[in-house]
């Protein structure tokens, strides 16, 4: 998890890309970001991708 949490704050928007470019359902409303709030961010993730927390931090590690 802290490498999903470091990994957003410092490249948000490269990483904001690439889930859109891997995931063409998500929307900006599901990638609303907030300092602080990346726990929120991920259940958003989990919600709408049918993934575990395990497999996103996976996807945004290999960024």
């Amino acid at each position: 998890m802290d490498s999903f949490k470091n990994k957003v704050r410092g490249n948000w928007n490269v990483i904001k890309g690439k889930l859109k470019q891997e995931y063409g359902e998500l929307t900006d409303d599901d990638l609303a970001y907030e300092e602080g709030k990346e726990d929120e961010l991920l259940g958003r993730l989990e919600v709408k991708l049918g993934k575990t927390k395990d497999d996103i931090n996976n996807v945004v590690a290999k960024w």
